[in-house]
């Protein structure tokens, strides 16, 4: 696959359609608001510098939450062994749909309530959108058959993939692995056993 098809084939998927949607309309409602200032600019870097953790955070105590022996249990979760068991299926991967349709209450509305002003309510739900698309983009590149081509890329494919074939507690960075290196989630690949668990996380919350 080259990175022209997967662009295409991303662009097919629901996901992707309404989170450029969000960006754009977000971005022309940030323009006409006007007032760009200082704070705009700390809005962006604290994002930026969250994301490592963010990810970090939501994959190992979301995505890889047990089953409760009382039977509760979170769709997401269902849905990330899904993703485990079968990491080529590229429709079972994304974000599911209905975090992306609250995704403007939390990145808009939370910050109205908390009095952050239109203008920098509309700051963040841009940079979180954005970032919300780069994860996404990135997760889907990973795991279609396309090659990686620079050093970064390739870095980051690496990492994913033995997530996913060598051992499913560690690497939980997908857009970058701050998070992963300062928590001690980063090892070298031979540093680990190879998991038995990796693609059945079933097993391992039994």
């Amino acid at each position: 696959m080259t990175l022209a098809e997967a662009r295409r084939l991303f662009a097919t998927k629901p996901t992707a359609r309404i989170l450029v949607a969000y960006i754009l309309a977000t971005a022309a409602a940030r323009v006409a608001a006007g007032r760009f200032s200082w704070v705009d600019g700390v809005i962006v870097l604290a994002i930026l510098a969250a994301e490592p953790f963010t990810e970090w955070l939501i994959h190992v105590h979301l995505l890889h939450f047990r089953p409760r022996a009382s039977g509760f249990d979170l769709s997401i979760a269902k849905k990330h062994r899904a993703h485990h068991a079968d990491p080529r299926d590229l429709d079972i991967l994304f974000i599911p749909m209905g975090v992306i349709v609250l995704a403007p209450l939390v990145g808009i509305g939370l910050p109205l309530v908390a009095q952050a002003g239109l203008a920098h309510a509309l700051t963040y739900g841009l940079t979180g959108f954005s970032m919300l698309f780069a994860y996404e983009w990135t997760h889907f590149l990973i795991h279609t058959p396309y090659q990686p081509r620079t050093r970064t890329y390739r870095r980051i494919w690496r990492a994913h993939r033995w997530h996913h074939f060598r051992n499913e507690h560690y690497w939980f960075g997908v857009t970058v692995h701050t998070a992963d290196r300062l928590l001690g989630t980063y090892p070298a690949k031979d540093d680990v056993p190879l998991s038995p668990t990796a693609k059945n996380l079933s097993a391992d919350a039994a």
